[in-house]
């Protein structure tokens, strides 16, 4: 005699069935939200700052602060130098200033010196102008500091006269907060020292 209902054990096969299926169902849900959550983190975290072929830095653009760190490291130091090296009677106070917010006690150590020296008072008295030629610097981003060494090419010019200058310096960058728009890359420089100065002959 067949009963009027299924068997019980097909019955609890089937519920079982059921929330083996829900639950797998669920799980990869999960898994998939998951996912798609990390990827827009991901991005998000892309959308901080923006630095220009120039190195100049403009903040909320989608670039990678990480993946731009060498540009605004040579920008940085290309940067400095111009504003430290790049002065005449007209513009050291305002260039050495703006070049002071990019560095630590090291730099302000080397212009005292420079300044003791007299290198400013000729500047003005010889109505010198010196202008940074080239700034070619070399990095290493594997850790921090990061170290560097950069060779400056400067010409000082006295009326019709034009030397032509080589300074070779080292130092560290450490990472800082930006400050805009006095340190707009958020980087310091460290244990500056100049190494060595020539005069060099340019060649037409």
């Amino acid at each position: 005699m067949k009963l009027p209902y299924k068997n019980i054990y097909d019955i609890l096969k089937l519920n079982r069935y059921i929330t083996i299926t829900v639950t797998v169902t669920a799980l990869l849900s999960s898994t998939f939200a998951v996912v798609m959550v990390f990827n827009m983190y991901q991005k998000a975290m892309n959308s901080a700052f923006a630095v220009n072929t120039d190195g100049s830095v403009i903040p909320l653009k989608l670039v990678s602060h990480k993946e731009n760190l060498e540009v605004e490291a040579m920008a940085h130091l290309s940067l400095f130098h111009n504003y430290f090296y790049g002065i005449d009677g007209s513009n050291y106070e305002s260039n050495l200033e703006k070049a002071l917010w990019l560095d630590n006690s090291s730099v302000d150590n080397v212009y005292r010196q420079k300044k003791a020296e007299g290198v400013y008072n000729r500047i003005l008295q010889y109505s010198l102008v010196q202008r940074v030629v080239n700034v070619e610097s070399q990095l290493d981003l594997n850790i921090e500091p990061y170290r560097f060494k950069t060779v400056t090419t400067f010409e000082i010019k006295r009326g019709a006269v034009m030397d032509h200058y080589e300074l070779i310096s080292t130092g560290a960058l450490i990472t800082i907060d930006r400050s805009y728009p006095k340190n707009t890359h958020g980087l310091l420089i460290t244990d500056y020292f100049e190494n060595s100065l020539k005069k060099v002959v340019i060649k037409e």
